[in-house]
């Protein structure tokens, strides 16, 4: 198994953004989506982007968006991954790809069928399994998502919800998942989407140490 690649979602800053990278984030994740607290104009994310060093992943979070939606968002700030966070039909899902990211939000009578259903997508590169709609800090069941793991056939499966320094090394030597995925977990206590640096170098060191 290799190392566990870390995504810092819902970045607004600059400082935000290298805070993460610097603490051996692989990825940063831009919110656009407008009813979320963590949500950023695609005009502001852009200079973030292009100010980001070598090597560092950008992926942009969409919910519900048409393919018009999304292609108009990436005209003005394109990023390496889509991630679509809702309940986008397979059509969509494939006219914004490829290398999008498919979120699906975790329930243990359908988690299976989920997961082979997006396997069966080309334009899916990856599958991240949530323990709520996202960014409400919603764990899921570990161990239930382990066991239904190899439904997503050979598609990388990311964990999200609900993750904190606190909690995940546990989750990630329980799943083994390819990648984690935090938002909420590595924010200022009570003010959603703003992000705590030594939060964030603690959650990327527990990975490791989990890892390791």
């Amino acid at each position: 198994m290799g190392r566990t690649r870390i995504k810092i979602c819902g970045v607004r800053t600059l400082e935000t953004a290298r805070a993460a990278v610097n603490a051996g984030a692989d990825a940063v994740g831009f919110v656009f989506y407008k009813s979320s607290p963590r949500y950023i104009e695609p005009e502001e994310a852009w200079p973030i982007i292009n100010r980001l060093p070598p090597m560092a992943t950008t992926v942009g979070l969409f919910v519900n968006a048409s393919f018009d939606d999304y292609a108009d968002v990436e005209q003005v700030c394109p990023t390496d991954f889509g991630q679509l966070h809702g309940q986008e039909t397979e059509r969509t899902v494939r006219e914004c790809g490829p290398r999008i990211i498919k979120a699906i939000r975790f329930d243990a009578a359908t988690v299976r069928e989920d997961l082979a259903r997006w396997a069966e997508v080309e334009e899916v590169d990856a599958i991240l399994v949530d323990g709520s709609s996202g960014g409400l800090g919603v764990a899921l069941d570990w161990k239930a998502l382990t066991d239904a793991k190899s439904s997503g056939g050979e598609k990388p499966i990311i964990l999200a919800g609900g993750l904190t320094p606190a909690n995940v090394a546990e989750a990630v030597r329980t799943v083994r998942p390819y990648a984690v995925d935090v938002s909420s977990g590595v924010e200022v206590a009570g003010r959603p989407g703003e992000k705590d640096p030594a939060l964030i170098e603690a959650f990327c060191e527990a990975v490791r140490a989990a890892d390791r």
